[in-house]
C-alpha cells in the first residue's frame, strides 16, 4: 500500500508526476533498513570520534568544524539538483531544526561530554527515543502503538546496563545533566519538525539547509576554530574532518531519508542501538574491552528494537 507525496523541488507542479512513499504502516525496504543501519554504524562512531578529538576542540568550535566540512561535501551533492529552494513559511521548521538539532545540540552535548561520564551521558541522550515517540504520537498523529512503548521500556533498560557496565561512577554536576537533557530535548523537537519537510524536499537537500543555519549560527567560534586547527595534531584535525563528512553529512542524510520511510516513533526507536555498537567500535579501534553488563545491555537493547517492529494483530473479517 503506498500514497503519495508532493514532487521534489523543482517539480512542485500537479501536473508533474509524483513520488510515492510506504505508508505508515508499510515494511520498510531494503534501501531503507541499510539507512538506519548506516546511522546507527555512523552516528556510535561520532562518539569515539568526539573522545579522540575532544581534548583538541572546544565545544563550540568542534560544532563549527563539523558543520562546515559538512556542508561543503553535501553541498557538492545537493546544489546541482537544488531547483527550488524554501520560500516562506516553508524556511519555519527549517530554521527550528537547524538551529536546535545541527547546532544548539551538538554544542550542549559536546560541553556536557566535558562534565559527563560515559554511563551518565548515555542515560541522559536516550531520552531521545522516549521524548520522540511521544511528540510522534501527539503532534504527528501517530498514536502510541503498544509494541512501540514496550519495545522502548526494554531498550531503554539495556541502555541503563550498557551505563551500569561502563565502570565509572557519576561525577557530573548540575550543569552538565541540564546540559545533557537540554540536547536531548533539541534532538527530539527537531526531529519531530523535520517529518513534514520531507514531503517536499529530499533526504539530502532537508539535511544541508539544516547543516547550513547551524553552521550560521556557530559562526562566532570561528576565530577558536583556527587557532585551535593550527595547534591541534594532524590526527585530530582528520578527525574533524571525518566527523563532518560521516556522522554529519552523511549519517544525517540517511536518517532523513529513513524518517520519510517510516513513522518517527520507530525510527527514533533504532538509536537506542547506538550505545551498543559504540561499545563494539570502541572495542575495535580503542581497545576498550566492554563489561558483560555493556554486552548483557546491548543484546538487552536489540530485544527492545525488535519489539518496536512488532505489529498489533488485526481482527478476521
Amino acid at each position: 500500500m503506498t500514497t503519495t507525496s508532493p514532487a521534489e523541488p523543482g517539480q512542485p507542479s500537479p501536473d508533474l508526476p509524483q513520488r510515492t512513499t510506504p505508508a505508515p504502516g508499510a515494511a520498510m525496504s531494503k534501501l531503507g533498513i541499510a539507512a538506519v543501519i548506516v546511522t546507527v554504524i555512523l552516528w556510535a562512531s561520532a562518539f569515539v570520534g568526539i573522545r579522540a578529538v575532544g581534548p583538541h576542540f572546544s565545544p563550540g568550535s568542534l560544532t563549527l568544524g563539523r558543520l562546515a566540512v559538512a556542508a561543503v561535501v553535501l553541498g557538492i551533492v545537493v546544489l546541482p539538483t537544488l531547483k527550488v529552494w524554501p520560500s516562506g513559511r516553508e524556511w519555519l521548521p527549517i530554521v527550528a531544526y537547524g538551529v536546535m538539532w545541527f547546532g544548539g545540540y551538538n554544542v550542549a552535548l559536546n560541553a556536557a561530554e566535558h562534565m559527563l561520564d560515559a554511563g551518565t551521558s548515555a542515560m541522559l541522550i536516550n531520552v531521545s527515543p522516549i521524548l520522540i515517540a511521544i511528540l510522534a504520537g501527539i503532534f504527528l498523529k501517530e498514536g502510541f502503538p503498544r509494541w512501540l512503548l514496550i519495545g522502548s521500556g526494554v531498550a531503554f533498560c539495556g541502555v541503563a546496563m550498557i551505563a551500569l557496565g561502563s565502570g565509572q561512577r557519576s561525577t557530573a554536576d548540575v550543569a552538565g545533566v541540564l546540559l545533557c537533557l537540554l540536547a536531548a530535548v533539541l534532538a527530539s523537537v527537531s526531529a519531530i519538525l523535520q517529518k513534514p519537510v520531507l514531503r517536499k524536499f529530499t533526504a539530502g537537500q532537508a539535511t544541508w539547509f539544516g547543516i547550513m543555519v547551524g553552521a550560521i549560527c556557530c559562526l562566532p567560534w570561528t576565530g577558536q576554530l583556527i587557532s585551535e586547527v593550527q595547534t591541534a595534531p594532524i590526527p585530530a584535525s582528520l578527525g574533524l574532518v571525518y566527523l563532518g563528512i560521516f556522522p554529519t553529512a552523511i549519517a544525517f542524510t540517511t536518517w532523513a531519508y529513513a524518517l520519510s520511510l517510516i513513522s518517527a516513533g520507530k525510527l527514533a526507536a533504532t538509536t537506542y542501538l547506538v550505545p551498543g555498537t559504540t561499545i563494539l567500535i570502541s572495542w575495535a579501534v580503542l581497545q576498550e574491552v566492554p563489561t558483560i553488563w555493556g554486552l548483557i545491555g546491548g543484546v538487552v537493547c536489540l530485544i527492545g528494537v525488535g519489539l518496536t517492529r512488532r505489529r498489533m494483530r488485526q481482527p478476521l473479517r
